[in-house]
């Protein structure tokens, strides 16, 4: 599922003015910290196309990528987790 978010949320939630200094505030904070963020960006249903030829620059974190693409614009995708359960009987 991918997302577009808005940069300046973005940017303002890790303290940052810019994508690459993005990636140096998520390599630099906790694992747990930046899963909470990301996570809390996905709070609205709308899911975008993204076309990946149109793909700027990416940054990957656990199952979260987060893409600028040539117009300036972020998007956010979440890998899909499958729901493994597993049965005793």
């Amino acid at each position: 599922m991918t997302k577009q978010i808005n940069k300046n949320i973005l940017f303002n939630i890790f303290g940052v003015n810019d994508f690459f200094s993005l990636e140096e505030a998520i390599n630099n904070m906790a694992p747990s910290i930046v899963e909470y963020h990301l996570s809390n960006l996905d709070n609205e249903d709308t899911n975008v196309y993204l076309n990946k030829k149109d793909i700027e620059r990416s940054l990957y974190f656990g199952d979260y990528s987060i893409y600028q693409d040539y117009n300036e614009n972020l998007f956010v995708e979440i890998e899909a987790k499958e729901d493994l359960t597993t049965s005793f009987w």
